[in-house]
C-alpha cells in the first residue's frame, strides 16, 4: 500500500487534481482511497456525480461510536473508495482536530487492513500546516507529499510553507517531498516560475498539468476528466502522472500481498 498526502493552496485546483489521479489510478487496475481532510468536505464531488457525502465527523456527531467503515465510506465512480474527514460547525470548534477524529476513527475500525487500497490519497488543505493539517505528513499516515502549485505568488508561497514544514520535522519521521505539481494557470513563464521555486526547495516539478476546458466540462458532470472523457490527451497526462506517482512495479508489489476485500461499500449515487 502506497499512502501519499497531497497538499497546496486552496482554490488552486487540488481537489480536481486528486480526483483525477485517484481515478487514474483505478482505471490501472487499482484499488484506491481517497480522503478530503478540507473542512468543506467537498474533496471527492468529482468521484460522486457531484454530491456530497456525508462526512467521518457528521456520522459520528450522529453515532458516535457506532460507526461503522461502511456509514464513512462510498464507492464512486471508476470504484475509487470516497472518505471526507469534515469540519465542526461553522464558527465552533477546530477543523484541524476533524482530521485528527477522522483518522482515530478510520484506525479503530482497521480501515486499511480491511479496505486492502492499493493507493490512498489525503487531499489536504494547504495554506494552513500546523495541528491537524499536518498529521497526513506524519509518519504512518503518508510515505510521501506531493504538492500542487501554479505560478501564482500565493500558491508557491504556500508551497513554499509545505514544503520547510516537511524540512523542519524530517528527523521526527515525516514523509518525504516528492515534488511539485504543477497546474497550469497561464501565468507568464509559469513553467520557469515554478521549476525555479522547485529547485530553491531542493526538489522537482514531477508533472505538469496544462489548462483545458474539459475539466470545467467533466465538473459540470459531476465527474472527473479521467472518466468522463478517457481517451482525451488531458486524460493521458493524469495516468502519466499516476504512473509516476505510483509506478506498475510498485503496485504489482502491493497486488501480490493484498488481503481480500471486503464487501461493496454503499455506491455513490
Amino acid at each position: 500500500m502506497k499512502k501519499i498526502a497531497i497538499y497546496g493552496k486552496g482554490g488552486i485546483g487540488k481537489s480536481t487534481t486528486v480526483s483525477n489521479l485517484s481515478a487514474a489510478l483505478a482505471r490501472r487496475g487499482l484499488r484506491v482511497v481517497q480522503i478530503g481532510c478540507d473542512p468543506k468536505a467537498d474533496s471527492t464531488k468529482g468521484l460522486t456525480g457531484g454530491r456530497q457525502i456525508t462526512s467521518v465527523l457528521e456520522v459520528l456527531r450522529a453515532k458516535k461510536t457506532g460507526s461503522t467503515l461502511d456509514d464513512l465510506v462510498v464507492e464512486g465512480d471508476l470504484g475509487v473508495l470516497c472518505v471526507e474527514a469534515g469540519g465542526p460547525t461553522p464558527g465552533i470548534g477546530c477543523a484541524g482536530r476533524g482530521i485528527i477524529a477522522a483518522f482515530d476513527r478510520l484506525e479503530e475500525l482497521d480501515a486499511w487492513g480491511r479496505l486492502a487500497p492499493d493507493v490512498v490519497l489525503f487531499d489536504v488543505l494547504g495554506d494552513v500546516v500546523c495541528g491537524g493539517f499536518a498529521m497526513p505528513m506524519r509518519k504512518g499516515y503518508a510515505d510521501e507529499v506531493a504538492i500542487v502549485s501554479s505560478g501564482e505568488m500565493m500558491a508557491l508561497y504556500a508551497a513554499h510553507n509545505i514544503a520547510s514544514a516537511l524540512a523542519n520535522f524530517a528527523t521526527r519521521g515525516y514523509a518525504r517531498l516528492a515534488g511539485i505539481i504543477q497546474n497550469s494557470r497561464n501565468v507568464p513563464d509559469e513553467d520557469d516560475l515554478v521549476r525555479r521555486a522547485a529547485a530553491e526547495l531542493n526538489t522537482a516539478v514531477i508533472g505538469i498539468i496544462p489548462r483545458c476546458e474539459l475539466v470545467q466540462k467533466a465538473e459540470d458532470q459531476g465527474r472527473t476528466v479521467v472518466a468522463c472523457f478517457p481517451d482525451s490527451a488531458q486524460a493521458g497526462v493524469y495516468l502519466a502522472l499516476s504512473r509516476l506517482l505510483v509506478p506498475d512495479a510498485a503496485t504489482e508489489v502491493a497486488h501480490a500481498g493484498a488481503a481480500p476485500a471486503t464487501p461493496p461499500l454503499a455506491a455513490a449515487s
